[in-house]
């Protein structure tokens, strides 16, 4: 990173190359990636369906549609809107029922064996025939499980309204929870998921390097949080999860959303990326600096060391084969004066969204809050902290993303933290 002058801040930071800022970048991932990754999350998903015995499963949720065979059609739309659902069949074919408009989406694609118009029984689709349409739905379903479900009348489903429970349950069908399936068996990424990932981290970094780049007095909350979304969609990414981005006071109690506040010399600016990038995989990091990036206060400066201290330390003692409650053991002490503004978990995992596991703070831990589980090779783990106090004026917020490998972890992004300690 050069340096260039300002006569109000003295030296900032700037892009290496100022010509890269109004170009994308170039896509590194080749179909045969593509191709291998769709075969082995598929696979994850056929392996957990055998563990649980369950003839099949249904997904509703986009995020578990793409996973299991790659196929995106409006992908935040359906979030709320049932229009699609995919089906993948124990020892049988993998089904995705589309938008009758956009069957083709699905239909090149390896992981997909056949592909059939959804049938919609969501309100706004089928207004007052809304029964009507949910019993033609419900007919083909369980008419799948009979043919290729050797009996086994087991449906894992992730999310569905309980209008489709009850009329399932009317002609047979045994409703299983299947988010224990998808988020398990996303739980573990294969190398070229990883490759995958790693396109998205740097995506998602180049919107950081813009957003530093504009982080100056005078600029809005949202002016700086579009430079993210600007980087990501020229990319090939697809949306932002939240709007976690604020300046000086309203970084104080954190989750305020981005908003047309002025940042002001010297203000700490702080974010969460929460960022879905190309191919659907997430970054999700977090930095905080000053606007004008000024030398910090001491105020700044004691929060931003508490915040490294706890994330370096949390990240160097996560090991494979390590139980969440022995993490918790040994996790960093957070000092009283952060709990109230604490964040919710120590760490958690991510992958095409924030997944499996959610592992709170030593102080929810204690109280009894969070579960048991193991930490594994394969797993990516984003480690965070908000470090705050109640009153006060701001809050640094820090996340980084990292694999865990055979003997411990190996950080993914690589923006750097601010050189303040």
């Amino acid at each position: 990173m050069d340096q260039i002058s300002d006569p109000l801040i003295g030296e900032k930071p700037q892009y290496l190359n100022a010509q890269a800022a109004g170009r994308p970048l170039k896509n590194p991932i080749s179909h045969d990636t593509l191709v291998r990754a769709r075969g082995y999350r598929q696979q994850r998903i056929r392996e957990k369906l055998a563990e649980h015995d369950v003839a099949a499963l249904l997904c509703f949720d986009p995020l578990n549609i793409r996973y299991a065979t790659d196929c995106s059609d409006m992908q935040v739309w359906t979030l709320h809107n049932a229009a699609r659902y995919a089906m993948v069949v124990n020892g049988g074919p993998a089904i995705c029922f589309e938008y009758r408009n956009a069957m083709h989406l699905a239909e090149k694609l390896e992981t997909v064996d056949e592909v059939r118009p959804a049938t919609s029984w969501f309100y706004f689709a089928s207004g007052p025939r809304t029964m009507e349409m949910a019993a033609e739905w419900a007919d083909e379903i369980a008419d799948i499980l009979r043919e290729h479900g050797g009996g086994n009348m087991r449906l894992a489903v992730d999310k569905m309204e309980p209008m489709g429970v009850d009329i399932l349950r009317q002609r047979g069908v045994e409703i299983v929870e299947g988010q224990e399936i998808t988020e398990t068996a996303r739980m573990i990424k294969s190398p070229d998921e990883i490759e995958i990932m790693n396109w998205t981290i740097k995506v998602c970094e180049a919107g950081m390097w813009r957003m530093r780049d504009l982080s100056e007095p005078g600029r809005t909350e949202n002016e700086i949080w579009a430079e993210l979304h600007h980087e990501n969609i020229r990319n090939g990414g697809e949306w932002v999860e939240t709007r976690l981005l604020a300046i000086g006071e309203r970084t104080n109690p954190w989750f305020q959303e981005s908003s047309d506040h002025v940042g002001q010399l010297g203000d700490l600016l702080s974010f969460d990326t929460d960022l879905v990038g190309p191919y659907g995989y997430c970054c999700d990091i977090s930095r905080s600096w000053t606007i004008g990036h000024t030398p910090p206060t001491d105020e700044q400066k004691r929060l931003y060391a508490h915040a490294i201290n706890q994330i370096e330390h949390n990240t160097k003692i996560i090991q494979p084969g390590m139980t969440f409650h022995e993490f918790n053991e040994k996790s960093w002490r957070i000092p009283e004066e952060f709990w109230d503004q604490r964040y919710s978990v120590a760490f958690h995992g991510v992958g095409l969204c924030d997944e499996y596991p959610a592992v709170p703070t030593h102080v929810d831990m204690d109280r009894g809050y969070g579960y048991d589980g193991v930490i594994e090779p394969g797993m990516v783990l984003c480690v965070e902290t908000v470090t705050g106090v109640k009153g006060g004026r701001e809050c640094v917020k820090l996340e980084i993303q990292v694999l865990v490998t055979e003997d411990g972890t190996r950080q993914l992004d690589s923006f750097p933290m601010e050189p303040w300690l």
